[in-house]
């Protein structure tokens, strides 16, 4: 492997050093066809000579065209040794494109011939040729549109010969002319020219790929001869001797110099210079007179002004169109029609303070301009002119009068002169007046002003309107007059803004009188209140504040108000709020804090919005001293009560022990004060222990268990004792009840049952006492006893006649023995011979 590696390294180095000479001869590239028409085939052969067999059999050759490696190549080697590499471009869609045949050597290649490949189209046929003989060179020049761009390099040549008959029979050929490289023009010098023979000219156009010719023009060229324009001017004003008219242009030109003994015939455009109007063509017109006066035109408009000539009668061609010269056509007199409207202010009984305004109407489409109005009164019985009383721009004049002055005249005036004059006589006001005015918003910007026209009818309507109070009285009035008495409305679109309140004013009138003028207030859009009332501080307290405003007063334009919001904010950021009625003008703060300090503002809304009011700071009192005492006090008062009541639950509060049960104790509790609570399931008949009759329990003796006896239970006139269940067995009753009772110490065998009892007895009841002895196997402090069940502790009751029946039990019951058994530890046992207990 490394002797491989070693040869493979000489090989490379002995390629390197055979590439600059012997790999330039080794190939050859071959092509079908250096130049092709744009997007077709082309195919290309590269053959690799035997003297290159030293590179190796599998020498692989590859082809770029540009730089990109085209697939598809067939390499093949012949019978003479050589190798060859064919490939076919399909589509050839580069207009210049360079072709390599390459060899791969390693992990580089190695350029072994190229070929420039060119594809473009075949010439087009060249268009519109047209010559002209021009007189200052001497020379026909010829001019025609070449075609599209052919890719590949084309050679125009402007071809011509001498003809007669029509140039139908060719005579002498004329010199070929070859335009510059990129111009599609060319000159026949004045030599080659007969200037009134017959000539055929035409344009042959040719490149790689074809050739074209352009149909041939015959002319004469002299026939063909074009002027230069000629230079236009302004007549010169001195030696007018005629004023111009409105609406007239006077010019004058001086024609091309060379062509001063050549007859011509000359037209003129003209258009204005502002709007898009084309040009309006004048002509044609004689050369000789070399000025001319243009009527017609728009007065005191700016015109731009061309001219161009051509051989006449003599065939020839136009010239070019004169340079542009701009020229004002002569101002007419304003023909407008002048609306006036005017207001008197008596200063003294003898001068009147006048304000008159008027509006220009233009009554055609060239009324002329407007450069100002003069306002003139003439004294009657006054011969001589006076001075005007105004002379102004503007749309308005105000000037004092004499109290007897009727009328005044205005006019508009230009430098052509002035318009009719207009009389403003000033009408008084003694005409019928308008029935009922009213407005209506359309939008924003516009206001309906509508009203019952009078009986008679008016002849028109000057209509007023400017911002309404608190503006100044006429300040920014705008007035509109219409000429139409029969109108009910008119809409106002000037000058309206939202959110603002106008004055309107109608005044109807009359052919030698006006009316009375209706005046109403109008907004297009309602807005916010303007301003909002301002807090003041009636009252205050410790934990109140009590606040008053003044509502403001309505205002025209301003939406009515809806309702107020008070805000108000405690020095920890703490904000709250409350709604009221529009009708409000006072509140009460209450649940404020003592000697804490608040801010508070009041918001006014209506539909439109809503405006705040300046902030009001107030500070809450402070408690006094006295009432700070009597708070702690009250406050130690209730603190000691729960105190008691705490340690009373306590003392009061039976004893428990967290862990067994409270167990009676028999020896220190009263069997008459325990009522067992009676279970609707079962209800026992039994003998009642709450008699009168019944001895009271007084003390306990135990005794021996004495032997069963099965039987019912004997009555309470036997022996003393009485049959009980196996558990419960009778113990004799005696002693005093009030002595304290000794229990017998326990029998033997009986170690484990704890034996107690009850004496039943009183001192004072005749007769001797009752025992009653039990043997109970339960302890008396055992462990957790079940809950009792639904039968026991059970109570006696009484029998409907009053006598105490013993509920007989059934033998398998645990135990049914009354109060005397309501015991826990006596819930076991079972009671037989009930009847010993009916004396009871």
């Amino acid at each position: 492997m490394a002797g491989l590696g070693t040869r493979n390294l000489i090989r490379a180095a002995l390629v390197i050093l055979l590439l600059p000479g012997s790999l330039e001869e080794c190939g050859r590239i071959k092509v079908s066809a250096p130049i092709v028409r744009l997007g077709d085939p082309i195919t290309a052969s590269c053959i690799i000579n035997q003297s290159c067999s030293h590179l190796g059999p599998e020498a692989q050759i590859l082809w770029k065209l540009g730089a990109e490696l085209q697939p598809g190549g067939r390499q093949q080697r012949l019978a003479d040794g050589t190798q060859e590499s064919t490939i076919t471009l399909p589509h050839l869609n580069h207009s210049q494109a360079l072709l390599s045949c390459c060899l791969r050597w390693g992990n580089s290649l190695q350029i072994l011939d190229q070929a420039e490949l060119q594809a473009g189209y075949p010439p087009a046929t060249p268009h519109n040729l047209s010559c002209a003989m021009n007189l200052t060179t001497s020379s026909l020049i010829c001019q025609w549109e070449p075609g599209p761009d052919t890719h590949l390099p084309t050679n125009f040549t402007l071809k011509s010969f001498k003809s007669r008959r029509g140039c139908q029979t060719q005579e002498d050929p004329i010199t070929n002319c070859v335009p510059e490289n990129g111009q599609s023009r060319c000159s026949i010098p004045r030599k080659h020219l007969q200037l009134y023979q017959n000539m055929s000219i035409w344009v042959q156009v040719e490149n790689a790929l074809g050739t074209s010719v352009s149909p041939q023009l015959c002319l004469v060229p002299m026939d063909v001869v074009k002027l230069e324009p000629p230079t236009l001017w302004a007549l010169d004003p001195k030696t007018e001797v005629v004023p111009l008219q409105p609406g007239c242009l006077r010019l004058r030109w001086e024609p091309w110099k060379p062509g001063l003994y050549i007859e011509q015939k000359c037209e003129l455009r003209h258009q204005p210079q502002l709007g898009e109007t084309s040009w309006a063509l004048v002509g044609p017109l004689p050369s000789r007179t070399l000025q001319h006066e243009l009527c017609g035109l728009l007065p005191s408009t700016a015109y731009a002004l061309q001219m161009r000539c051509t051989r006449w009668p003599l065939p020839g061609l136009w010239s070019n169109w004169s340079p542009s010269l701009e020229l004002t056509t002569a101002q007419r007199a304003p023909i407008v029609r002048l609306d006036t409207w005017w207001r008197q202010r008596q200063l003294d009984p003898r001068t009147v303070d006048v304000q008159l305004f008027w509006k220009p109407t233009p009554l055609e489409e060239d009324s002329g301009q407007i450069q100002g109005y003069l306002v003139s009164w003439r004294p009657s019985g006054q011969a001589e002119a006076v001075p005007p009383l105004c002379n102004t721009t503007e749309l308005n004049c105000t000037f004092h009068l004499p109290s007897e002055a009727q009328e005044v005249v205005l006019k508009a005036y230009n430098t052509a002169g002035t318009s009719r004059p207009t009389p403003v006589v000033f009408l008084e006001s003694r005409g019928p007046p308008l029935g009922r005015l009213h407005t209506m918003a359309r939008d924003p910007h516009s206001l309906w002003v509508g009203w019952e026209p009078p009986n008679p009818q008016p002849r028109g309507y000057v209509i007023e309107w400017g911002l309404g109070p608190p503006s100044p009285s006429g300040s920014h009035q705008t007035w509109r007059m219409e000429h139409n008495g029969s109108i009910a409305g008119t809409l106002l679109q000037e000058n309206i803004r939202p959110f603002q309140l106008y004055a309107i004013t109608v005044t109807p009138l009359y052919q030698d009188t006006k009316g009375p003028s209706q005046l109403i207030y109008a907004y297009s859009q309602e807005t916010a209140p303007s301003r909002a009332p301002e807090l003041h501080l009636k009252h205050i307290g410790k934990t109140w504040a009590k606040l008053e405003w003044v509502p403001e007063a309505p205002e025209l334009g301003k939406s009515p108000l809806t309702h107020y919001t008070i805000f108000w904010t405690n020095a920890q950021d703490q904000s709250f709020s409350t709604v009221l009625n529009a009708s409000s003008h006072d509140f009460v703060l209450h649940g404020l804090e003592p000697a804490s300090l608040y801010h508070v503002h009041l918001m006014a809304a209506s539909r439109a919005g809503a405006t705040n009011s300046t902030s009001l700071t107030l500070m809450t009192l402070a408690l006094e001293e006295s009432e700070l005492h009597t708070l702690l006090g009250l406050f130690g008062l209730l603190l000691l009560f729960i105190c008691l009541c705490g340690a009373v639950r306590l003392c009061c509060r039976p004893r428990k022990n967290a862990l067994w049960p409270s167990v009676p104790d028999p020896a220190h509790s009263s069997l008459g004060s325990w009522v067992p609570t009676i279970m609707a399931e079962e209800t026992f008949q039994l003998p009642s222990l709450c008699d009168a009759s019944m001895p009271p329990i007084t003390k306990i003796t135990v005794l021996e268990e004495e032997e069963k006896k099965p039987g019912p239970w004997e009555s309470s006139d036997s022996s003393g004792t009485c049959g009980l269940p196996t558990l419960v067995q009778a113990y004799v009753l005696q002693g005093d009840p009030k002595a304290a009772s000794t229990p017998p110490e326990p029998q033997s065998g009986t170690s484990n049952q704890v034996l107690y009892g009850q004496v039943l007895g009183s001192p004072t009841s005749p007769g001797p006492g009752h025992y009653l002895r039990c043997d109970s196997t339960q302890p008396l402090l055992g462990g957790l006893t079940p809950s009792p069940k639904c039968y026991e502790n059970l109570w006696f009751q009484t029998s409907p006649l009053g006598t105490s029946e013993p509920l007989v039990p059934n033998q398998e019951d645990d135990c049914v023995f009354g109060p005397l058994l309501d015991f826990p530890l006596l819930q076991g046992l079972r009671i037989n011979g009930v009847e010993g207990l009916g004396g009871f």
